[in-house]
């Protein structure tokens, strides 16, 4: 596979002890106005996290040692090993126990065996295509242990079309109801050109990262990089290439103290609610006497307000009596738009009036502590958390204000800038400590 990879991987995350230590990214952006040479002497850190940045090839001598590994324990070929390895999430442990209780239900669980139920599937006895329906010779017809036979040419097109489609491990087997995987020592020799033979062995090692529980790939534009991990957790790493910064759990952006599960909810309401909110902005108006809201689905520009009946112009909001002579175009609003009323409608703001404290406020290390908050269920736990996130976010706005009037010779030397960021930091490791427990 041609895959350029220059950059080499980095150690693992360490603690940082003096001024050139400081991993990247280990105090969060908000701390950009400030030297890196201020240390923070902390003996715990809530985010600390160990992890390896692979290059595409150092990753495969992980894959293939495991494949290698599983191929000769289960005394299976390695391309069915992968298949194994795959459908079971790479937990070794757990498949060689699998293994010992029952072999035959193991590889029939991850597709690697025909099940009962392919194999009652009806097989052609004749040297006729089960797809094509052409008779061919004996030796041109290919099959998997399944035993359905196919010509060459159209296993050669099933594989091409979903290679296309960018499908990897997921190829199976052309008989209808038939779930038995085609391996990769299969699917390559029928693919027609190298072009299509790299782009399948791309897909199956991004299905083979993303089917382990250790490994994930780096969200980073087209970054070759995986992140190599021993335990699985919602922590925070860093691309040693392009420096994309993430949740190893979930690949999104780093999220703490917010699990993952509540992050994906959070961004789905922040979609819904941002088309509501324009819905909303476009669509309805308050009453310029009563401040119901209204909703125009149609009709000239004059409105009538159903609750007190006051008459208006939809595009000025101008009382209609004394609107002019032309009812069904605003000339007001071709002569003088700005007086359209621009802000939010009433209903609009008290709708999303949570939501909108939540997400427009955020500070980098702030912003995901608001959607922890907002799923919260009410309690003692959750004013401790509010009186926490209040300290913090105090404590960021006055860093904040030091920053912008510090002079640059006072931010060289130990200060009141320098103190203050470690108090911020002491309060965003106490808040992560307490409540990042996923």
């Amino acid at each position: 596979m041609s895959v350029d990879m220059s950059s080499q991987a980095s150690d693992s995350n360490e603690e940082f002890e003096d001024d050139e230590d400081i991993v990247e990214g280990d105090i969060p952006d908000y701390y950009d106005g400030l030297d890196d040479d201020v240390a923070i002497e902390e003996p715990f850190d809530p985010e600390e996290y160990q992890f390896n940045c692979l290059t595409y090839r150092e990753s495969q001598r992980v894959l293939t040692e495991e494949f290698n590994n599983v191929a000769s324990a289960l005394k299976v070929s390695p391309a069915v090993a992968k298949l194994v390895l795959v459908h079971f999430h790479w937990q070794v442990s757990q498949i060689l126990e699998r293994y010992k209780s029952n072999s035959s239900q193991l590889l029939c669980e991850a597709h690697a065996q025909p099940t009962s139920i392919c194999r009652s599937l009806t097989v052609s006895s004749c040297n006729q295509c089960g797809v094509c329906l052409q008779l061919v010779r004996r030796d041109a017809l290919l099959s998997l242990p399944c035993q359905h036979s196919f010509c060459k040419a159209c296993w050669e097109q099933h594989c091409t079309v979903l290679v296309k489609d960018g499908v990897g491990v997921e190829i199976s087997c052309m008989a209808q109801e038939c779930s038995l995987r085609m391996p990769d020592d299969f699917v390559l020799p029928l693919l027609p050109s190298e072009e299509l033979k790299d782009k399948y062995r791309r897909y199956l090692f991004r299905d083979y990262v993303e089917s382990h529980f250790q490994l994930q790939l780096c969200p980073g534009a087209d970054c070759p990089i995986v992140i190599q991990v021993q335990k699985p957790r919602a922590r925070r790493v860093q691309c040693s290439l392009c420096e994309e910064v993430f949740c190893f759990k979930c690949r999104q952006m780093y999220h703490a103290p917010t699990d993952c599960a509540t992050i994906r909810k959070w961004l789905t309401k922040c979609a819904d609610d941002s088309e509501t909110a324009n819905y909303i902005s476009a669509h309805t108006k308050d009453c310029p006497k009563c401040n119901i809201c209204i909703e125009k689905n149609g009709g000239c520009n004059h409105m009538q307000c159903s609750k007190c009946k006051h008459d208006f112009c939809w595009m000025c909001l101008g009382d209609w009596k004394t609107h002019g002579s032309e009812y069904y175009e605003c000339s007001r609003y071709k002569e003088n738009p700005d007086i359209v009323n621009q802000s939010q409608q009433a209903q609009a703001r008290e709708a999303l009036k949570k939501y909108l404290f939540y997400f427009e406020r955020c500070r980098y290390t702030l912003q995901y502590t608001y959607p922890y908050a907002y799923y919260m269920e009410s309690g003692p736990r959750k004013k401790l958390f509010e009186y926490q996130q209040a300290q913090l976010e105090a404590e960021i706005e006055n860093l904040s204000w030091k920053v912008e009037r510090a002079d640059s010779y006072e931010r060289g030397e130990p200060s009141d800038l320098e103190n203050q960021m470690h108090i911020a930091e002491q309060k965003r490791r106490t808040l992560l400590k307490d409540f990042h427990d996923t």
